[in-house]
């Protein structure tokens, strides 16, 4: 009698694109992931976007619940958070640091992150980003997410792309694989386990 086996069901990754500055270079940088991440037959992807999705920066008294038009905005993104099996986090920089509507979307919720694992693409000028994700790691690991190695690290992003937002830079899409690579490990690894026993913070 031959065993038989099954094919893990696809991860559900959300994009989570933290900028949402006027004239923002965040389009570009999310459709070239997204690119990659339809590519994959392993994953599937939902875009959250703060700047269409945006979240009150009032956050209620601890234990109160929010009023019914912050419920209402929360309704938008929350169950997206809580469905996704991982996450790649958008991000420039902003005075060495990530962007305040990140730090929002991240503060207004708590299990959304437990026990998964996010990725990082970042951009921006010399730095590209990296002193922005080396901030959010410490961030996120008070919120119980494991935050994967490899990242994705666009430096003076305006000259990686050409004409019609498509990238110059081949060493950047062998970046983004290895992110991705590792993500599916993570996420797979870290699905499993939440299956096999509630994770407990």
């Amino acid at each position: 009698m031959s065993a038989t086996t099954t094919t893990p069901a696809a991860l559900r990754v959300a994009v989570l694109v933290g900028s949402t500055r006027e004239g923002r270079f965040a389009p570009v940088v999310t459709e070239w992931i997204k690119g990659h991440i339809d590519q994959r037959d392993d994953m599937t992807v939902d875009v959250v976007d703060l700047a269409e999705t945006p979240l009150p920066t009032v956050l209620p008294d601890f234990g109160q619940a929010p009023p019914a038009a912050t419920q209402e905005a929360l309704a938008l993104v929350s169950p997206r958070l809580a469905q996704a099996d991982a996450f790649a986090f958008l991000t420039p920089e902003y005075n060495h640091s990530f962007p305040a509507a990140l730090k929002n979307a991240i503060d207004w919720h708590n299990t959304q992150w437990h026990a998964k694992p996010i990725g990082f693409v970042s951009y921006g000028g010399i730095s590209g980003g990296l002193r922005a994700v080396e901030q959010l790691r410490l961030v996120m690991a008070e919120l119980n997410a494991t935050t994967i190695r490899n990242t994705v690290s666009l430096h003076n992003v305006w000259g990686l792309f050409d004409e019609d937002r498509a990238m110059r830079d081949p060493q950047s899409d062998a970046a983004a694989k290895s992110m991705l690579d590792q993500l599916t490990w993570w996420a797979h690894a870290l699905r499993d386990a939440r299956n096999a026993r509630p994770y407990a913070a």
